[in-house]
């Protein structure tokens, strides 16, 4: 019995902690591509000269992004 209650314990621990490293390795995931990602769309877009059509989608899309993130 005392081992089915330190399995459960045992569980629990390591399963919040669990979600927590999946939780903190999605937000490091999401910062870092919108460190690297999001430049380098940019500027393949500039060089390829779609950036007159691609500027005013990226302008409403962020807008739109900052609005649902508040």
């Amino acid at each position: 019995m005392l081992t089915l209650i330190s399995l459960f314990l045992f569980l629990a621990i390591f399963g919040r902690l669990l979600l927590f490293a999946i939780k903190l390795s999605w937000g490091i995931v999401k910062v870092v591509g919108f460190l690297v990602f999001l430049p380098a769309i940019i500027l393949g877009l500039i060089f390829t000269g779609v950036v007159y059509v691609a500027l005013p989608l990226l302008l409403v899309v962020g807008l739109i992004s900052m609005v649902v993130a508040a």
